[in-house]
């Protein structure tokens, strides 16, 4: 339950939804809005009266964000335009909605990034740290921290750089083996925070500090920051997670007394405040500490509340903790049918995308009928025993049935947690076969949506490439070696691909396409694509020194380039492809198929982008169908300390 920061900037987020009669601020800010003119002003008062709203009403915040979206565009207004879209990724997260929230967040980094507005920058990389926390992808939230963390240095913004420091501690605590790096940064997030006196980020990095200590066993340490925490967050819902931890605390002592008051305040202060997320979470912590004292039904009873409140609010991690512990509880309790119940309800909300298999239901509906069946049974044969007072013979089977029983629930019990195994290890595969056809933001609108809607790229760079006389190659080797030189050629190009920020589209034959500023946009694709066309004649001429050493003939390369707009999207219904059309993709393969070996021919579309950084020769025109003539260049060598580094 280590807290992240999820959405730093305009709001704190504790998730609390609060009941409020009035708001002055918000009923202020509606005067001012209803006189202001259309400018960057107006802009302005609608994210701020987006942002008032997002913990109260987040379709209104959301309104809020396309309005101040719309505007800021009509007026050109770039700053505002990127925390517009930062507001509408905070109300698709509130909603749960990781798509379409990463989809904002990264149109906003986009914005703040072509105005060079550094403080925007770090807080949107921050953000999409925490989605991709939140999704399970340690090393992509690792990953974007980190760039966050480094912006705020640079420009010492103490608030961000605690902030990265305490979210790259929570990506490090999720492992054991890291829980003393994840220390590390939480101690030094501390002392910034009581620098600015920023009080939630003090209790945020103690609560993380305690838990840490308390899962170690140091439950001495882990008090000192518990108390410490709930000074911060005295009187607030944030408190309850430290409440709960130091009853837990106590339970560990086998102090139930103590225990349980803690127990109760967490429970007292969210429900006075209506904090319904934190308060599924402190009944999931009070429900724990009854099973550790022996009172399973209690527990169970305990357990059952944070579901139906989870449920009520879908916080899909509080109700995958509630139905663990309901399957842990029961099968404790020896109820192996209510807990097979849960650990089936476990399955299905460890991942939505999946159902799981039809015979698998057939299997469970058998189960049930069955363990019905045995116990009407049982009820017949007792009160047929009863009637003949056979007491000590209905005793032996009754208890020889129950046994049986048992034993039977408890294998199938034990046989359905191996097949989820084997059926997660089968998601995982496929999904990490569908990332490797599919870019990841397509894959995932495939996964979530059942489809990917093909869009339109008002700008990308489509970069072609085939050899030169590969027939007359093709007719000198045999065909396993021809395909497996074909492919150490297209591997090297996939991971120039990867290291210049394009999208492998596919090959054909020997040709190989890919393109820039998709499936997200950015305003580097052109460079990006003349970059890793020169790195890939430059493997070229390695490559091919190395076999005219060997006596052997070497490989010539066409490249084009041409930069434009293009659709793109996902073909195919039993095999999907991601592929891109438009004139865009014509010209390009124009430019390959007139250019020269060794050489990277380009457009003048691209050659208007990227020529205050290179050198080029102009070669006069070439006719493309439907669009008539195109100038060409070579791109001859760079100028000198102009080209900038793009990541």
């Amino acid at each position: 339950m280590i807290r992240t920061y999820l959405l730093i900037a305009f709001i704190s987020l504790s998730l609390i939804s609060l009941a409020q009669d009035a708001n002055p601020e918000i009923d202020s800010l509606k005067t001012i809005l209803a006189s202001q003119k259309n400018d960057s002003l107006k802009v302005n008062t609608l994210i701020e009266l987006g942002t008032l709203h997002l913990s109260t009403d987040i379709n209104k915040a959301f309104n809020y964000g396309i309005q101040a979206q719309a505007l800021a565009g009509q007026v050109n207004y770039r700053k505002g335009l990127g925390y517009a879209l930062k507001l509408i990724g905070i109300s698709y997260g509130l909603k749960n909605n990781n798509f379409e929230a990463d989809k904002q967040f990264k149109a906003s980094l986009a914005v703040f990034e072509s105005i060079n507005f550094k403080e925007g920058i770090s807080n949107i990389l921050n953000n999409l740290g925490t989605l991709n926390y939140n999704l399970g992808e340690d090393a992509k939230s690792i990953e974007y921290y980190l760039k966050s963390l480094k912006i705020a240095e640079e420009i010492n913004n103490k608030l961000r750089i605690g902030t990265g420091l305490v979210n790259i501690g929570n990506v490090y605590s999720n492992k054991p083996a890291t829980t003393d790096m994840a220390i590390d940064y939480f101690r030094k997030a501390l002392p910034i925070f009581q620098e600015i006196n920023y009080t939630e980020g003090i209790g945020t990095a103690s609560v993380n500090i305690g838990e840490i200590y308390f899962n170690k066993g140091m439950y001495d340490s882990a008090l000192t920051f518990f108390q410490t925490s709930i000074k911060m967050y005295e009187s607030t819902a944030d408190a309850a997670l430290a409440l709960s931890y130091i009853g837990e605390i106590y339970a560990e002592k086998n102090d139930f007394d103590n225990a349980f008051i803690y127990h109760n305040q967490a429970v007292e202060v969210t429900e006075r405040l209506g904090a319904q997320q934190y308060l599924a979470q402190s009944l999931l912590s009070m429900g724990k500490t009854q099973m550790k004292k022996g009172d399973l039904p209690k527990s169970i009873e305990t357990y059952q509340r944070a579901q139906a409140i989870s449920e009520k609010i879908n916080a899909k991690q509080e109700i995958k903790k509630a139905y663990q512990a309901l399957a842990d509880t029961y099968a404790k309790a020896g109820k192996f049918k209510d807990a097979y119940n849960y650990e089936s309800l476990l399955t299905q909300i460890k991942d939505t995308l999946y159902n799981t298999a039809e015979d698998k239901k057939i299997q469970q509906l058998q189960f049930n009928a069955d363990i019905d069946k045995k116990e009407a049974q049982i009820n017949l044969q007792e009160l047929t025993i009863q009637r003949q007072k056979i007491v000590t013979y209905a005793t032996g089977i009754s208890g020889v049935l129950l046994l049986i029983l048992a034993v039977g629930s408890y294998n199938r019990y034990k046989f359905v947690r191996r097949t989820n195994k084997i059926i997660q290890a089968e998601r995982d595969r496929s999904k990490e076969l569908l990332l490797n056809i599919l870019p990841e933001e397509t894959a995932r609108e495939l996964e979530t949506n059942g489809s990917a809607q093909s869009r339109y790229y008002e700008s990308a760079t489509v970069l072609f490439t085939d050899f030169k006389g590969f027939s007359t190659i093709a007719g000198k080797l045999p065909p396993q070696e021809l395909v497996a030189e074909l492919n150490d050629y297209f591997m090297a190009f996939d991971e120039i691909m990867g290291n210049h920020n394009l999208e492998k589209i596919k090959t054909i034959g020997d040709a190989y396409m890919c393109a820039g500023g998709i499936p997200t946009a950015n305003n580097t694709h052109p460079l990006d694509a003349v970059h890793a066309a020169l790195e890939m004649q430059g493997y070229m001429f390695k490559k091919n020194a190395a076999r005219k050493d060997k006596n052997q003939e070497g490989w010539k390369l066409r490249v084009g380039i041409h930069t434009g707009p293009i659709v793109a999207g996902v073909v195919g219904k039993k095999k999907y492809a991601y592929d891109i059309w438009g004139d865009t993709v014509n010209i390009a393969s124009r430019m390959e198929s007139n250019g020269e070996a060794g050489k990277v021919n380009i457009s003048a579309s691209t050659y208007q982008r990227i020529k205050e950084y290179y050198q080029c020769l102009y070669r006069g025109k070439v006719t493309a169908k439907n669009i008539g003539e195109v100038d060409m260049y070579f791109i001859e060598s760079k100028i000198t300390n102009q080209v900038p580094q793009i990541r």
